[in-house]
């Protein structure tokens, strides 16, 4: 084997990232006949089993695992080849629009943004910031962070990471109320949690029966309020681990207890992939918050 045909290791990356023949297929725009094709011949190529099939889907054998980061960086440059070779059709500048989460949209995404300003600075970005989910098929945005999977048949949505979340207070609180050793302690404690969504409460339950809407002393649906509450010592509160440690004075409360993490898509409208600047934003954000979840920007 002196040679391996460069399409047989992208879809390999892509199946491994999302886990799925039919998720791969969306994020390259191909078909799932072909991606199995391409998985089967690479098995054969390198005389080593990939993937686990099953009901989880397709998940990595340890040969899998030791070749998906080494594939990745391959991927990586392969994208940025055909960016610079596009550049010369296209000039990376222009306006993208992008819509995201308010929390998102706040405390996220300008960071990111910044650094995107040094590395193109041709480009102009507008902000969309909704927990809405904004409707691409009408062109409101050019890109969509989402933390539910887009399922419209016009887009194409890749899923990026997940991130992790967290209960956390200030030390302040903690201080004066007392820390917390079991999910039963919750209940001495003054909580933050949403007004008239019950999406708190039903997962509040499974550690904590019998919670109703007043065991949360601060309520609100505007996330930027209930992390401003949490920030200034009103309570406990759910937040992402990755804006919690960035906080010198607040803690996270009962790291062992498991809560669901948010997931987080990247969508766009599948006429707009064509676009050399929308691409390389979309391309720049998803390895953005990869390495955010990760704890590494």
């Amino acid at each position: 084997m002196s040679e391996i045909d460069w399409n047989l290791i992208r879809s390999f990356v892509a199946v491994a990232e999302t886990g799925s023949l039919s998720a791969a297929a969306r994020s390259l725009s191909s078909s799932q006949p072909t991606l199995g094709r391409h998985i089967a011949e690479l098995e054969q190529a390198l005389d080593v089993t990939l993937f686990r099939r099953g009901r989880q889907g397709y998940v990595l054998t340890e040969a899998g695992s030791l070749l998906f980061e080494r594939g990745r960086a391959v991927s990586e440059q392969a994208t940025a080849f055909s960016r610079l070779a596009l550049g010369s059709v296209e000039a990376i500048e222009g306006t993208v629009r992008i819509a995201a989460s308010e929390m998102v949209a706040a405390h996220v995404l300008p960071a990111m943004l910044a650094r995107l300003g040094l590395e193109e600075p041709g480009i102009e970005v507008e902000i969309v910031a909704s927990n809405q989910v904004e409707n691409l098929l009408r062109r409101d945005a050019d890109i969509a962070i989402r933390m539910v999977r887009p399922t419209q048949n016009e887009l194409v949505a890749r899923k990026v990471t997940d991130i992790a979340l967290c209960m956390c207070a200030t030390s302040a609180y903690l201080d004066r109320r007392g820390r917390l050793s079991a999910p039963e302690d919750l209940r001495d404690h003054d909580l933050i949690g949403f007004d008239r969504s019950d999406e708190m409460i039903r997962g509040f339950e499974h550690f904590l029966p019998g919670v109703t809407r007043h065991n949360f002393r601060l309520r609100s649906d505007n996330h930027i309020v209930l992390w401003q509450a949490v920030r200034t010592g009103n309570g406990i509160g759910i937040a992402q681990q990755q804006l919690i440690q960035r906080e010198p004075l607040l803690e996270i409360v009962l790291p062992d207890l498991a809560l669901p993490s948010l997931p987080v898509w990247l969508a766009m409208h599948r006429d707009v992939r064509a676009s050399v600047r929308i691409r390389r934003v979309a391309d720049f954000l998803h390895e953005e918050f990869r390495r955010y979840s990760a704890g590494a920007a």
